[in-house]
């Protein structure tokens, strides 16, 4: 027993070798509470990619790690982050990902300098066809937020990719599997989740009516820094299209979001008739639409400098001299495992 485990050691040290033999690691890109992501570059080929390390020694980081994994190596959309390959060492998991260079969407979107609701509709069919297949597969993402679409260059024609599954859950492809797994990111968390039942995949249909609402004003449906009031909202469903820019929206939109707010899942819109919906399939080949960015812009901008003011107290000198340890410990790997012509 003792030399298998001396052996299987040594293999994922090996692994870890082969990994840094093919890729040189360039940059740290962003960082959560079990993982890290690099941009890396391929020392044959000089390709850019991404590699997500995920710290395994922990339980929660090993289910989060599964649960990525499962998903990732089971799909192949155009609008899903792919999974090149997969690198393990004794406390780590290192998957090579594409490297998606356009960044967020509400970052594109405040940098667009106009946007519409045609604009809207055409990122909307990329989202709901990668959902719509997903859950064809019997796979719910459960986390589905603006920070987890992303652009995949910065060109004007660039596709959409959804990423990050680590809280994603596979059942059974007839569509009707339970979940009672209690997570998600409490703004754009469905009410069923919140009252603790048994849920199905129109909880991601949910989270696609809440980033509708911030793409069409900038403002989050339910905003509430106290989490109890903030569940409350949700639960009775409680938001309103007041204030700017609504008064310019078209009623197709409005009609949109409220099937997918809808408080019972049985009576929520699905990812393929949200396809479907008139507003989807009207305003995508539409030409002339009303340029909602000043009031977008202003409103992702507003929120975002509050959040950035209310976390600054949150940071500490602790956390940064951990995440620099991290990129000293990373890049000594690095140069460790460098090919010896390259360190001549």
């Amino acid at each position: 027993v003792a030399e298998r485990r001396t052996l299987g050691y040594h293999l994922t040290e090996i692994s870890t070798l082969f990994l840094f033999c093919r890729y040189n690691i360039k940059a740290l890109i962003g960082r959560g509470s079990f993982s890290r992501v690099v941009r890396v570059e391929h020392r044959a080929t000089k390709q850019p990619f991404a590699i997500k390390i995920i710290e395994t020694k922990a339980k929660e980081g090993r289910e989060v790690c599964e649960s990525e994994l499962n998903v990732l190596r089971r799909v192949s959309h155009r609008n899903i982050i792919q999974l090149m390959e997969v690198f393990e060492s004794h406390e780590r998991v290192y998957m090579v990902m594409e490297l998606a260079t356009g960044g967020e969407l509400f970052d594109r979107i405040i940098a667009k300098g106009s946007f519409t609701e045609r604009d809207a509709t055409r990122v909307l069919q990329m989202v709901l066809d990668s959902i719509k297949y997903l859950h064809s597969l019997g796979i719910t993402h459960r986390d589905l937020k603006p920070e987890n679409l992303l652009y995949y260059h910065p060109g004007v024609d660039s596709k959409i990719l959804v990423t990050d599954f680590g809280l994603a859950s596979s059942g059974n492809k007839a569509g009707d599997w339970l979940m009672r797994t209690t997570c998600g990111t409490p703004e754009y968390i469905a009410p069923e989740i919140l009252l603790r039942k048994p849920y199905t995949n129109a909880v991601d249909a949910w989270a696609l009516g809440v980033i509708t609402y911030i793409m069409l004003s900038g403002s989050m449906p339910f905003e509430e820094e106290n989490r109890t009031r903030l569940y409350r909202m949700i639960l009775k469903g409680r938001y309103s299209f007041a204030g700017e820019p609504w008064p310019n929206v078209s009623n197709l939109a409005k009609d949109f979001i409220t099937r997918l707010l809808t408080i019972d899942p049985n009576d929520r819109m699905t990812a393929s008739q949200a396809l479907k919906h008139p507003w989807i399939v009207t305003m995508a080949a539409s030409s002339s639409m009303k340029n909602l960015h000043r009031s977008i812009s202003q409103n992702l901008m507003r929120r975002a400098s509050s959040r950035c003011h209310s976390s600054k107290s949150g940071h500490s000198s602790g956390s940064n001299k951990s995440r620099r340890n991290w990129e000293k410990d990373l890049l000594e790997r690095n140069l460790k495992y460098q090919p010896h012509h390259e360190l001549q």
